[in-house]
């Protein structure tokens, strides 16, 4: 029986069997921390021939220590913790679960937009302290939302948003104006977006840096941020000032720098309590969504093991 590892703490805790599937295909199912700490997981990578990766690093490292190892299958969609470079020398594919989440991280970036706009988990908090005064929100629907990334979850947002009667505006530099507007944006650039938005909801590829304090300076006064893509897309310190002084009116997001590590973030401020709203990156973990992240990698594994070509290969970065 063949070894797959499984290193992603969710992987066949929905409502599909997937462990019985791998078992039924010739398979056994080998768990693995989700930190991917090289030490503990190496004896495991000795034997595997398949890996479910989470999002902890895959590096040259971990595939050296896995002589037998066929595929890498990531666990979700963003692969920048993965040396693609390295699988490719080694001749191991691969690949991840495009898709499979985005109906449950754009209700999520849906709901966070309402938390921050009508002041939910502050007026929780305070209710629960016996303060009952009220305090004025806005209305989603009355909102300019700007999305930045117009792939599968910005576009998901959009239809959600169109429930709401909100003005939507997009801006995608690896998508034509004409495609936007078809799938329910105005198109724009990313310095008008920021110039307009009443609310913007960040859902762009990680490795860069698109809200500092530069940026910052040009938002209207009381700009409401969503963000349940990448930490690193923000400036945290510039963020906490720009509340403080409220040039912004509000931070929603599933995610800090160093997530579990992140109690040193400056948003996580007493004082910015009642206007930052952080939930533990559970944007993606809905049953459906695991259900779906965990079938799309098993199958890509099962495929490569049974000798043919996975469905959803990921290629080296340029």
């Amino acid at each position: 029986m063949g070894v797959i590892l499984a290193t992603s703490r969710s992987f066949s805790d929905g409502d599909l069997d997937l462990v019985g599937r791998a078992h039924a295909a010739g398979h056994e199912i080998v768990r693995g921390p989700a930190h991917h700490g090289l030490t503990e997981l190496a004896p495991l990578l000795a034997a595997a021939e398949g890996w479910i990766a989470g999002t902890g690093p895959v590096t040259d490292e971990h595939l050296a220590a896995a002589p037998n190892l066929r595929i890498v299958a990531r666990y979700g969609v963003g692969t920048e913790a993965v040396d693609l470079d390295a699988a490719l020398r080694r001749g191991i594919p691969v690949t991840n679960t495009p898709g499979a989440n985005a109906d449950a991280v754009a209700d999520h970036a849906v709901g966070l937009m309402l938390a921050a706009l009508r002041f939910i988990p502050d007026g929780d908090r305070r209710v629960r302290a016996g303060d009952w005064a009220m305090r004025r929100g806005r209305e989603l629907g009355a909102a300019t939302v700007g999305i930045v990334g117009f792939g599968r979850i910005g576009q998901g947002v959009a239809r959600r948003l169109g429930g709401f009667g909100s003005r939507v505006i997009a801006a995608d530099p690896f998508l034509p104006g004409d495609i936007i507007a078809e799938r329910g944006a105005e198109p724009v650039d990313l310095d008008e977006l920021f110039r307009t938005a009443d609310l913007i909801t960040l859902h762009a590829p990680g490795g860069q840096t698109l809200v500092d304090a530069a940026r910052l300076d040009g938002i209207r006064p009381g700009m409401i941020l969503v963000n349940t893509a990448r930490p690193d897309l923000v400036d945290e310190r510039a963020l906490a000032r720009a509340l403080r002084d409220g040039r912004l009116g509000g931070y929603a997001a599933d995610t800090l720098t160093g997530d579990t590590a992140a109690s040193a973030s400056p948003l996580l401020a007493p004082d910015l309590a009642d206007r930052v709203t952080v939930t533990p990156h559970l944007g993606a973990q809905t049953t459906q969504a695991v259900d779906n992240m965990g079938a799309m990698s098993l199958d890509d594994v099962l495929s490569v093991l049974a000798g043919t070509t996975p469905a959803h290969p990921v290629s080296p970065r340029p």
